[in-house]
């Protein structure tokens, strides 16, 4: 009796029903987000895939969750808030915000995401483990540091080598350069991304030549106009440098510090959002140096009208630019507007340029669809013709 009547006490503080467990009364069916700190119960995944967050904050006068609203305070300093609608599958950030103060949750992980470190929380796809960690080989990722006399700094580029590569001293890899996106850095493929379980499981099923990816920061972290700078020039410098910094200082950092093929046929690019407009303006500008070019919901643009004489005319001769580029990828969500993309893919394909596209289903600009896109096109990459 006197555990019926707590169960219907904390349904009424906290709207929810609830179970109780030897660590406390949780929601039915829910499960800590996998991105919680060790211990940390809250936030919740419901089998639903609504989310369930739960704060101590006694002092808060209010309290939001970033894109889904505000709080309601419970008895001693406890906050509560249930998602309205069952979340999408993938990855999501958050923020908590308190009095107007925006911050990562004390709870979970950090992610940098939206210019800033922010919190994360996983929607599980049912029945899909091509990015869960699995009882294959597992690669490395680690920081490799060098000095950008461009940029006058220090920097680091996040780097994945296959399981194999040191049981294999004498071979050497290809590689492929993934960038990031607006508000991201070099973590975050391998963070919200989780491309390194993409990488291991591809290549212990036999679907992916084994390579090295390397993951470097495009210097757009954070979008700021200068005072008296318009819109359009801040836009163009946006990430301006980093061609240069990848041709001239990433590229011989990775082929002195690893063991890599260093001809163009055995190195890609690829990017998602603006790490896509970067790849289209490093690789269409040097066909020398990349034979496969990927864009995942890239914001480059290719003008059809003029194809003859954007990117210092590459398209010009159709046959040359397809025997150089063997995969010329274009990935984008179904809901975020595909349309776009897909007529440049087809525009390209009906002026003689040869394209994949790929469209995720039911995604939209987020971690889910860039995923996938990672999933279809590294098995494109170093496939011996």
């Amino acid at each position: 009796m006197k555990n019926k009547l707590a169960n219907a006490i904390l349904i009424a503080l906290i709207g929810f029903p609830v179970v109780a467990s030897a660590q406390g009364a949780f929601p039915e069916g829910s499960v800590p987000n996998e991105h919680n700190i060790a211990g940390a119960e809250y936030p919740r995944i419901g089998s639903d895939n609504r989310v369930y967050f739960r704060i101590h904050a006694p002092n808060a006068t209010k309290m939001e969750i970033s894109f889904r609203g505000e709080m309601t305070k419970e008895a001693d300093g406890w906050w509560s808030l249930v998602s309205k609608e069952p979340e999408v599958v993938g990855f999501h950030y958050y923020q908590i915000i308190t009095d107007g103060v925006s911050t990562a949750d004390p709870n979970g992980k950090p992610f940098f995401g939206m210019g800033k470190w922010v919190s994360g929380i996983e929607i599980p796809e049912k029945g899909v483990d091509y990015y869960s960690i699995k009882n294959v080989p597992h690669g490395l990722v680690s920081d490799s540091w060098y000095y950008s006399n461009i940029r006058k700094e220090w920097r680091k580029c996040v780097v994945y080598i296959p399981a194999e590569y040191d049981k294999n001293p004498k071979k050497k890899y290809p590689v492929l350069y993934l960038q990031h996106g607006m508000g991201e850095n070099e973590t975050s493929w391998s963070m919200q991304g989780k491309m390194n379980f993409i990488m291991d499981n591809l290549i212990s099923a036999g679907k992916a030549r084994p390579m090295i990816v390397v993951m470097d920061n495009g210097n757009i972290e954070s979008f700021n106009p200068r005072p008296g700078e318009s819109r359009q020039d801040a836009m163009k410098r946006f990430g301006g440098q980093f061609p240069d910094i990848l041709l001239n200082e990433i590229i011989p950092h990775i082929e002195k510090t690893f063991r890599t093929l260093t001809d163009r046929e055995n190195r890609a690019m690829a990017g998602l959002s603006w790490g896509g407009l970067l790849t289209f303006n490093t690789t269409l500008n040097h066909l020398d140096k990349f034979a496969y070019i990927g864009g995942f919901s890239g914001a480059g643009n290719i003008d059809l009208k003029n194809l003859d004489t954007v990117y210092n005319g590459v398209f010009k001769d159709r046959k040359a630019f397809n025997n150089k580029v063997h995969a010329f990828f274009f990935g984008i969500g179904s809901k975020e507007n595909p349309a776009r993309t897909k007529s440049l893919s087809d525009g390209l394909k009906a002026a003689g340029i040869n394209t994949i596209y790929y469209e995720s289903p039911g995604t939209a600009h987020e971690f889910l669809t860039w995923r996938r896109c990672l999933k279809e096109f590294v098995p494109l990459l170093f496939v011996k013709k």
